[in-house]
């Protein structure tokens, strides 16, 4: 596990470069679109960047629980066989 999070700390480290480059292309666009009147393209914009921010979190959220509920499930039966296990020898 802390050779994925080593990983992927580097990777992101490394290619800062590449992931600010995009933003002054995304600020021309919009900004040429809204002096000639279009503010339509803007408001798509965020609306994609809130769906691209908010989608990573959903889907953590989502293995989340059902890891949760997974070893919450695997330890009621354990809970079971050790009750069980417990009347016979009594």
């Amino acid at each position: 596990m802390k050779k994925i999070l080593i990983l992927s700390l580097s990777f992101i480290f490394f290619n800062l470069a590449q992931l600010s480059a995009q933003c002054a292309m995304c600020r021309a666009t919009v900004e040429n679109n809204v002096n000639n009147g279009e503010v339509g393209i803007a408001s798509s914009l965020n609306f994609g960047i809130l769906y691209l921010f908010a989608a990573p979190y959903l889907v953590a959220m989502v293995i989340g629980f059902l890891w949760y509920k997974n070893s919450k499930k695997q330890n009621r039966k354990i809970n079971i066989k050790e009750l069980l296990s417990r009347k016979q020898n009594s």
